[in-house]
């Protein structure tokens, strides 16, 4: 295919004119959708010569409510997020900072609702990218994507236009929900199309637990293995009818897959639902293992397969049916709510509350047997949640995340503010002992908002502060921790392992008076960042440094962690 070399051991790959770092791309609206993620990808996975974005338009979308995510097969998914993305001003405004490596291709993912649209926001955000891809193919949102992409004189014309408003490489994103595959795809060269991405997700379809539809949208693009033959075959029909460079995308997971791709036509690799469940740390591992067995095919007659082994397939996405047992009011806008069985959840992890009809939100388990949680009214579905009478029916996803693991000898000091305590109540209480007897900080404005007091004493040593001096010390938690540290010796205070969590101000305090005292690495900190999927595949829920709470936390060690 033309500006476009095959990446292996002795020869690099150059995308539309410009030598990138490597072969594959991580298809749009996957794991990199924050900038820290991007920027993280960049400084450690060479491997993704093609930095595919978020497809992004002219007005911010909040997207569909959670689930968003669903999984019906291992290695097999739906999802319908709904386009969520900032703006196209904001987003111009966040790409302004980034700074992109001269060995990778950004390629900016947009959508519009019109030919109009299309071009305003190609021309935002045309002085930021190498490239632009054309999301004519999301399959549920209603107007946009995929209403399009079937229709090749709307295919032609929107390319047309983008190509005539901007001065970088268009590449239309086409769907493979049409039977004229190969017609849009001449349609889209002839307006312009400087390359051509295949495909984005298959549907809609839907997936449903305990007789609901999972997505809040109900149905949903259709992605991960189960798609890989469609992939192929698209991608063939593809490179019959054109002569332009093509991205393959679709059920990738191994080298075999991706020169299965290449043999068809495609010439860069979309590896994107394969990432699930993987920390970042794993996704950094997977692409080096995977590159490496690609180039794997200049020394052995069968390419190794290493990188298929370090998917997982086992990412467990079912639900299980609770019953609420009891609501116990803190405040007017506090709850208690505890339920009809054990959680087998370990500290640290976290768990997906669904109620059909309503949403699912995260939440940290308050107490694992029987397994409750602590709800504060922030919104319509802890508003609702914090309304349910006992004997309410719900779901239970996870647990997901990393439970903590503090080091022998460790004495935990956790700091909690609003429901974070429900974060560390379990960390204090299974990892103190008599000798060494965990230490809790938590704070509240007013003595009646603060719960679960009683409970902390009998594992722990609990210090309470309240903004009014209601109850404990009349002031900051953050204050009180200072204090405490204070009165420590060097060698206690080598002995410390702290886990922060609550709102981001708070943490954040906290955070700074412990540098005071102790090491980074000492250092664990839990902030409510958004999370939607709690898998890793959304990113939503980036950290400032490109870790994603849901896979590398909740709590994130170190410096950048807040």
């Amino acid at each position: 295919m033309n500006n476009t070399l095959k990446s292996s051991a002795s020869s690099s790959t150059v995308f539309l004119g410009k030598p990138i770092s490597g072969p594959f791309t991580i298809p749009s609206g996957i794991v990199a959708t924050a900038i820290p993620i991007i920027e993280y990808i960049f400084r450690a996975m060479p491997e993704v010569g093609v930095m595919t974005t978020k497809s992004i338009g002219l007005e911010p979308r909040p997207g569909y409510r959670e689930p968003v995510f669903s999984q019906y097969a291992p290695g097999c998914y739906v999802n319908a997020v709904g386009l969520t993305n900032p703006g196209a001003h904001a987003s111009a405004e966040l790409f302004s900072n980034l700074e992109v490596p001269q060995d990778r291709f950004l390629l900016i993912s947009i959508f519009g609702g019109s030919v109009e649209e299309f071009v305003e926001v190609a021309r935002l955000l045309a002085p930021y990218a190498d490239g632009l891809e054309l999301n004519l193919s999301c399959p549920h949102a209603s107007g946009y994507g995929m209403a399009m992409g079937q229709d090749p004189v709307l295919v032609r014309e929107i390319t047309a236009a983008v190509k005539a408003a901007v001065d970088v490489p268009v590449v239309p994103k086409l769907t493979p929900n049409a039977p004229n595959i190969g017609e849009i795809a001449q349609a889209a060269v002839a307006g312009g199309a400087d390359a051509l991405c295949a495909i984005n997700t298959v549907g809609p379809g839907l997936t449903s637990a305990w007789g609901h539809p999972v997505l809040s949208n109900e149905v949903g693009g259709m992605s991960g293995k189960g798609v890989l033959p469609i992939g192929l075959k698209v991608v063939r029909e593809i490179a019959a009818s054109v002569e332009v460079p093509i991205i393959g995308c679709g059920g990738i997971s191994s080298a075999e897959d991706a020169f299965a791709y290449r043999d068809v036509g495609a010439s860069i690799y979309g590896v994107g639902s394969a990432l699930i469940g993987m920390t970042t740390q794993e996704m950094e591992d997977y692409f080096k293992v995977l590159a490496a067995d690609f180039a794997s095919e200049d020394t052995n007659q069968q390419p190794a397969q290493n990188a298929e082994a370090l998917v997982q397939y086992d990412v467990d996405m079912s639900f299980s049916p609770v019953t609420l047992v009891s609501n116990k009011k803190v405040s007017a806008d506090i709850s208690i709510l505890t339920f009809d069985r054990k959680l087998n959840i370990k500290a640290g992890e976290f768990i997906f509350l669904w109620i059909p009809g309503l949403g699912e939100k995260p939440f940290s388990a308050l107490t694992d047997d029987p397994f409750s949680l602590v709800v504060i009214k922030l919104g319509q579905f802890t508003e609702q949640l914090i309304a349910l009478e006992p004997g309410a029916q719900a779901y239970v996803r996870g647990p997901h995340g990393i439970a903590v693991n503090p080091a022998e000898g460790s004495k935990v000091i956790a700091v909690a503010g609003g429901t974070g305590l429900a974060a560390v109540y379990q960390v204090a209480r299974d990892h103190g002992s008599p000798e060494s007897r965990a230490e809790i900080f938590t704070g509240a404005r007013t003595a009646e908002r603060l719960y679960f007091i009683d409970e902390c004493e009998a594992c722990a040593d609990v210090h309470i502060a309240t903004d009014d001096g209601s109850r404990g010390f009349h002031g900051v938690v953050t204050e009180l921790l200072r204090q405490r540290l204070q009165q420590m010796s060097a060698a206690e205070l080598k002995t410390l392992v702290f886990f922060n969590c609550g709102p981001e101000p708070m943490v954040h305090a906290a955070v700074a008076v412990q540098r005071e005292f102790c090491a980074e690495e000492q250092i664990f900190t839990a902030i409510d960042y958004l999370t939607k999927c709690g898998v890793g595949i959304c990113g939503a829920c980036a950290a400032p440094d490109g870790r994603r709470l849901c896979v590398d936390g909740p709590f994130l060690q170190g410096r950048a962690a807040g």
